[in-house]
């Protein structure tokens, strides 16, 4: 590994997938001129990538795999990389999601980023200010799709959704975007796992009116509450505001359409587009 490496402004885990990777190039002798090219990027960017500035995507891993004979070493320290597609506020929070039994949610704002479809996704996250670069916006959007496979994993995660009616029928990304997103919701809710439950506009009150939240059960049958805002997000393990956290989630069950009307409604918002 090179004596000379910048400051580097990735997380530990790029870090660490980047040592890796420079000592296996280096063991084989190939400059990172003939890696970039082997697997499409240029020589600088293979440099960002070993000093942990910059993520390896999935083809980039694979086909770095194959030129350096890395006999899965690089798929090894891959896992490492998993939270720095998320910001760095929301990693413990990532953490603990992944390990989860069940997940409550209570959306007001956007759909939840574990059901959003890529292009739903895409469009969110391209609404960011300060604005998000491309590459950014991409790893973002990837680190979505790769929090979903809770939901078909050995076993699934057991996830209860609550979800504003606005939130449903804003059309980020445009009609066809949300109609694709609108289609998802209606594939999930079809799963045993997932319940899906609408919260009506025409409601004049209802026990949400704290703001978004999310419960979540770990494999030792705990619960925490996770909260978000504008400056980042909070995990909470006090048991007494969590519980306070599960009886208003209680009420807010009981308060929205039940997930068949709910199913329902989605139907026809779709019709509606």
């Amino acid at each position: 590994m090179s004596s000379t490496t910048p400051n580097c402004t990735g997380s530990d885990g790029m870090k660490v997938f980047g040592a890796v990777l420079n000592a296996l190039r280096e063991a084989q002798g190939v400059t990172r001129e003939e890696l970039g090219q082997h697997v499409g990027y240029s020589k600088s960017m293979v440099a960002k990538i070993e000093y942990g500035e910059r993520l390896a995507s999935p083809a980039f891993i694979a086909k770095a795999e194959e030129l350096l004979d890395a006999k899965g070493a690089l798929r090894a320290a891959a896992p490492h990389l998993k939270w720095t597609r998320l910001p760095a506020w929301f990693g413990e929070y990532a953490r603990r999601e992944q390990e989860a039994i069940s997940l409550w949610t209570y959306d007001t704002h956007v759909i939840l980023g574990l059901v959003q479809t890529e292009d739903y996704a895409r469009a969110v996250l391209s609404a960011y200010v300060p604005t998000l670069d491309e590459e950014e916006i991409e790893r973002r959007v990837q680190a979505h799709m790769e929090r979903q496979t809770l939901l078909t994993r050995k076993p699934p995660v057991s996830l209860a959704m609550v979800v504003e009616e606005w939130v449903l029928r804003r059309p980020v990304g445009g009609k066809d975007v949300l109609r694709g997103q609108l289609e998802r919701l209606l594939e999930l809710s079809k799963m045993r796992n997932v319940s899906i439950q609408v919260m009506p506009t025409h409601y004049e009150t209802h026990a949400g009116f704290n703001g978004p939240f999310t419960l979540l059960e770990t494999p030792e049958r705990q619960w925490v509450a996770y909260v978000e805002t504008q400056a980042g997000g909070e995990v909470i393990d006090d048991r007494n505001k969590v519980s306070e956290f599960q009886t208003r989630y209680g009420m807010l069950r009981t308060q929205a359409l039940t997930p068949k009307d709910s199913a329902q409604l989605i139907e026809e918002m779709i019709r509606e587009l």
